[in-house]
C-alpha cells in the first residue's frame, strides 16, 4: 500500500530564497506550457500540443536558460508538465460528460505552492544524511535542508514533494510499504449517523459533540477579512492581511482534520464493521432555485436561500467528506470493513416494527413511532437502521 507522510522542514533563510525560486522558475514553466497549447489551437491549423511535445522541448530550454530553468530538476520539470496535462485532461471530460469545463488558468507566483519530484534520488534524496542525526532531504538547486521528522518512515519511499504553505515549507513523501497486520478482531459492528447539532451518533447509543471550529474561528477571522478589504493593493500591508486570513484558514483546516483522525482512529480500533450513509454532499449544499412570481414578471419569491446558506456552512464547517475518506484509509490499514448505505428514510423508519412515516420524527431530536410507540434519540434510530442495512448488504455481498 501507499501511504503519504508530511514534515515540517527548517531551510536556512538562504535555502528558503532558493525554494521560493524554484518555484517561481515551475510557474513560468507551467505558465509558459499553458501560453503554447492556447496560442496552438487559436491558430487557424487548430493544433494540439501534447505533453510529450512540451517534454521533448525541456533540453533546449534549460539550455537557453541556464541561470534559471537550468538549475532544477529535469524530472521535476517533467512533472510540472504532467501537471497541466492532468488539468487539460480533466477539463476534456467535464466538457464530454456536460459539467461546466473550467478551462486551465495562469497560476499567479502566490499560488503555485509545490513541486513534485518523481523519484526519490532524482533530483532528491530522502535522508540524505544518513551518519547525521538531524534528518535532511536534498532538493538539486537547493541543497540538504532540515527536516523536523516527527515520524519514522517505513517501507521505500518513491515520490518526493515540496510544498509551501503560508511562511512554512513542507516535505511531502509516498512511501510504498507492504500490508500492515490487522488489528485485533473485536466481533462488535456499529452504525453511524453523520449530523449538525452532533457530529455522529452511532448504533451504541453514543454521541460525538461537534466541535464547529469554523463558527468558533468567525468573529477573528471576520476581522481578519475586514481589515483586508481596506488595504490598498499591491501595498505591504494587504500581503501581511494576506497572510493573516491564510493562516486563520490553515488553522481551521488543521483543527477539522485533528478531529477527524481521532474520531475515526477511535471508531477502526473498537469495531470490526463500520456502517455510514452514503451522501451526496455535494448535493446538499446546493443554492436553491429562483422562484419567479408568475403574477409580477421579474419578481422572485423567497426561497429560503438565506436559511439555505447558514446550513451549507454548518455542513461545510462538519467536515464529512473529511472524515469519511479519513475513517476508509484508516479501516483500510486496520484490516476493517467499511460499508456506504443508502440514507433514505433512515431517520424516519422504526427499529421496533419497520413502519416508516414522516410523523415518526415530529422534530429533529425525538423520534416517535406513530404505529407502536416506540421513541428514542432521532439520531440514534438512523445510526441504527445504518447498521441494520449495512449488515444485509454485507451478507448479501458475500452470498
Amino acid at each position: 500500500m501507499i501511504r503519504a507522510y508530511k514534515f515540517l522542514m527548517r531551510p536556512t533563510v538562504g535555502q528558503q530564497g532558493a525554494l521560493a525560486e524554484m518555484l517561481r522558475d515551475h510557474c513560468s514553466l507551467y505558465n509558459g506550457a499553458l501560453q503554447e497549447r492556447r496560442d496552438a489551437y487559436r491558430h487557424a491549423s487548430k493544433t494540439t500540443v501534447r505533453y510529450g511535445q512540451q517534454s521533448a522541448q525541456l533540453k533546449d530550454i534549460r539550455a537557453f536558460d541556464p541561470e534559471c530553468q537550468g538549475r532544477w530538476s529535469f524530472s521535476s520539470q517533467q512533472a510540472t508538465l504532467r501537471r497541466l496535462n492532468k488539468a487539460f485532461a480533466a477539463f476534456f471530460r467535464r466538457v464530454k460528460a456536460g459539467q461546466t469545463p473550467g478551462y486551465p488558468r495562469f497560476r499567479s507566483g502566490r499560488r503555485f505552492d509545490t513541486v513534485e519530484f518523481p523519484k526519490d534520488g532524482d533530483g532528491c534524496r530522502w535522508d540524505s544524511t544518513p551518519h547525521d542525526p538531524v534528518t535532511r532531504v536534498r532538493l538539486q538547486g537547493i541543497g540538504h535542508v532540515k527536516v523536523h521528522q516527527h515520524r519514522p518512515v517505513i517501507g521505500m519511499v518513491k515520490t518526493i514533494s515540496v510544498k509551501r504553505e503560508g511562511r512554512k515549507w513542507f516535505v511531502v513523501l509516498t512511501a510504498e510499504q507492504a500490508q500492515p497486520e490487522p488489528l485485533p478482531a473485536t466481533g462488535r459492528a456499529v452504525g453511524v449517523d453523520m449530523g449538525i447539532a452532533n457530529f455522529l451518533a452511532d448504533s451504541n447509543g453514543g454521541f460525538v459533540d461537534n466541535p464547529r471550529h469554523g463558527r468558533k474561528a468567525a468573529i477573528k477571522l471576520e476581522a481578519a477579512q475586514q481589515a483586508l478589504s481596506r488595504c490598498k493593493r499591491s501595498s505591504k500591508r494587504r500581503r501581511k492581511a494576506v497572510e493573516t486570513v491564510a493562516r486563520r484558514h490553515r488553522k481551521v483546516r488543521r483543527q477539522r482534520l485533528d478531529h477527524a483522525h481521532k474520531t475515526a482512529l477511535g471508531l477502526v480500533r473498537e469495531h470490526d464493521f463500520i456502517a455510514h450513509e452514503d451522501l451526496k454532499i455535494r448535493n446538499m449544499s446546493k443554492t436553491p432555485g429562483l422562484k419567479p412570481d408568475p403574477d409580477q414578471p421579474g419578481v422572485f419569491l423567497p426561497n429560503g436561500a438565506s436559511a439555505k446558506a447558514g446550513l451549507n456552512r454548518s455542513i461545510a464547517d462538519a467536515g464529512w467528506g473529511v472524515f469519511l475518506a479519513i475513517l476508509a484509509a484508516k479501516a483500510e490499514g486496520a484490516g476493517r470493513e467499511v460499508m456506504a448505505v443508502d440514507p433514505r428514510n433512515t431517520s424516519r423508519r422504526c427499529p421496533e416494527c419497520g413502519h416508516t412515516a414522516k410523523e415518526n420524527r415530529p422534530t429533529q431530536e425525538k423520534f416517535h413511532c406513530v404505529s407502536c410507540g416506540h421513541s428514542a434519540h432521532a439520531d440514534t434510530v438512523g445510526a441504527l437502521n445504518v447498521l441494520r442495512a449495512g449488515l444485509v448488504r454485507r451478507d448479501a455481498r458475500k452470498g
